[in-house]
């Protein structure tokens, strides 16, 4: 029912457009469950120093829906003023997305252990692991890419035992708001997707979606988060992640000379 969308620039001309997003979005909400959006919104409300919304009611609606009424943040979409925000200010935003990822992988997630999945970490890197190469085949990636993640992947050692971390899972520009300036977060949106698992795994979309290659943003990033990951680490978990798009990440962020799957972990992730 929804057009696909690949880029910014698609995003921007199909989202305002109630014409084609209506049919779509009633479609989906008659498959939607909502089962986790509320839940998590509570358990971090006020606990993030970046406000997110606060849940009025959530419940069961009919055929199997459910609905989330919460309240309406402020501010702007930083994917639409990111390319107008000066150089400082990114900076000075991604500390802040650093320290907001931080405090919300430090809160206890045992009490949404009912609604969140994926359970046994291990076994759900096993499952990703699995289908990785053809879900990034069914994504466009060419076949010089493809052959080389098998070996990749069995070279990066990830966790298998209980983790026990909060993470968004989709952390990326359009899930952040912005006062009119662009200069400080006012907005984290749209927890559906949490997980419980390793807090690695919410790097996925820092890369790709945050620091967009910028070599001086993850840095800042990583020193007000707390810590940094190894690079290899992220990559992995960026080829094991549901909505992962490796071909998109090359066209827009560029792919390395050499044409070995090691490089883009150091372009995209590294903190040197």
């Amino acid at each position: 029912m929804l057009p696909p969308v690949e880029t910014d620039e698609e995003w921007d001309t199909v989202v305002p457009d109630a014409t084609v997003m209506r049919p779509g979005a009633e479609d989906l909400a008659t498959a939607g469950d909502g089962i986790a959006e509320g839940p998590v919104l509570s358990h971090v409300e006020g606990r993030l120093p970046v406000p997110t919304p606060r849940v009025h009611e959530a419940g069961p609606y009919e055929k199997g829906r459910r609905y989330v009424l919460t309240s309406r943040l402020r501010g702007e979409n930083l994917a639409g003023v990111r390319d107008r925000v000066p150089q400082a200010d990114r900076e000075r935003l991604v500390c802040e997305i650093g320290e907001a990822l931080g405090v919300l992988h430090g809160l206890d997630a045992a009490p949404l252990g009912d609604v969140l999945g994926p359970g046994v970490w291990g076994a759900f890197v096993d499952r990703r692991r699995d289908g990785a190469v053809e879900g990034q085949r069914g994504r466009g990636l060419s076949a010089d890419w493809l052959e080389q993640i098998p070996a990749f992947l069995a070279s990066v050692p990830l966790p298998r035992t209980e983790q026990r971390s909060l993470p968004h899972t989709e952390v990326m520009r359009r899930r952040f708001l912005v006062d009119p300036d662009g200069r400080r977060l006012t907005g984290l949106v749209d927890f559906e997707p949490a997980m419980i698992g390793d807090r690695a795994y919410d790097f996925v979309g820092v890369g790709p979606f945050v620091t967009r290659g910028d070599p001086r943003l993850p840095a800042r990033l990583s020193q007000s988060y707390g810590t940094a990951f190894a690079p290899a680490v992220l990559l992995a978990y960026t080829l094991l992640h549901e909505f992962s798009d490796l071909a998109r990440y090359l066209r827009e962020l560029g792919a390395p000379a050499d044409g070995t799957l090691p490089s883009p972990a150091d372009a995209w992730f590294g903190t040197a």
